[in-house]
């Protein structure tokens, strides 16, 4: 490797053979040194070996083996070398973002890290350590709830602040005029219709299922149900491109996209998750007082979809 190489997170992690989630944890962590190159971080190829040799040291000594997976981050920084606290941001939504931008400008102190991975792979990262600020949308088909029950269920060791950012309308993909008159969840059930779906874990994979749920129809009788993209923007694209009849996401989507339209079928709830321990009460002050701000309020407002009346309301405080 050169001094002068630097990787990205995904490149980190199919080098050391971790997850993604692994290599931010080691970056928060202070054990791998990172900085931000526009909305993407990067590590120097010198820092890389840095750390290999360092871990290396350690398996050798007989002290720690050398790290796997999710327990690579079981190896701490030495105590003289501490660095600037990070925090992991969860979530593909824009206004995660700007929630980033604004904790760099209010609190110095600290540098916000982004993953962007889905709700249900949020929480379980919260859960297993990996991140501090994750986001949800996910709902409960037989309460019509969003987000409360599923936080109860994998969160109900710990104390944590649930805190609304956003709601925002949900449905359809479809083609331009809409010419299969797609008009409600029962119509997936149409013979010959191609669906493409989201991954597992995500939001809208999950608003899918419970639909499919409820209105008893067999997803494996659906044709593309195993078709997956990662995100929204990829799902309404394909129903623009014509290799798709339709698709579920966000309605901001189908404006970013185009050549596509959007049929309104919920409003959902796009809340933020945070764990109540004294070393966040700071930031997490700063968060609430970042979320009820004008200024946020006002870059927020700019994009279309979003209904902000209830942006900074706190849900849920065990």
């Amino acid at each position: 490797m050169t001094n002068d190489m630097s990787y990205t997170t995904e490149e980190i992690a199919k080098l050391l053979k971790v997850s993604k989630l692994t290599v931010y944890d080691l970056i928060k962590k202070g054990d791998l040194p990172a900085y931000r190159v526009g909305k993407q971080m990067r590590v120097d190829a010198s820092d890389l070996d840095a750390y290999k040799h360092k871990a290396k040291g350690i398996a050798d000594s007989g002290l720690r083996p050398i790290p796997h997976a999710a327990s690579a981050a079981a190896i701490q920084p030495p105590a003289p070398n501490k660095r600037m606290p990070q925090l992991v941001i969860t979530g593909q939504d824009i206004s995660l973002d700007l929630l980033a931008k604004h904790l760099e400008k209010h609190a110095p102190g600290i540098r916000p890290l982004r993953s962007y991975v889905g709700s249900l792979d949020s929480l379980i990262s919260m859960y297993r350590g990996e991140s501090d600020i994750v986001s949800t949308h996910l709902i409960d088909g037989d309460t019509g709830e969003y987000n409360l029950p599923y936080v109860r269920k994998l969160l109900g060791g710990f104390s944590y602040t649930v805190i609304h950012l956003l709601s925002r309308s949900a449905g359809f993909y479809v083609a331009q005029g809409n010419p299969l008159g797609l008009q409600a969840w029962e119509d997936l059930w149409r013979p010959g219709l191609r669906l493409v779906n989201r991954e597992i874990g995500s939001g809208a994979r999950v608003l899918l299922d419970e639909q499919l749920r409820l209105h008893d129809i067999d997803p494996r009788r659906l044709t593309g149900y195993e078709h997956t993209e990662s995100n929204h923007l990829g799902v309404a694209g394909k129903v623009a491109s014509g290799e798709a009849d339709v698709g579920v996401g966000i309605e901001k989507a189908a404006h970013i996209v185009g050549g596509v339209d959007f049929v309104p079928l919920i409003q959902e709830s796009y809340d933020l998750v945070m764990l109540n321990r004294p070393e966040n009460r700071d930031w997490m002050e700063t968060v609430k007082r970042i979320l009820r701000s004008e200024s946020f309020h006002q870059e927020l407002s700019a994009i279309q979809g979003y209904d902000l009346s209830r942006t900074g309301q706190v849900l849920l405080e065990t």
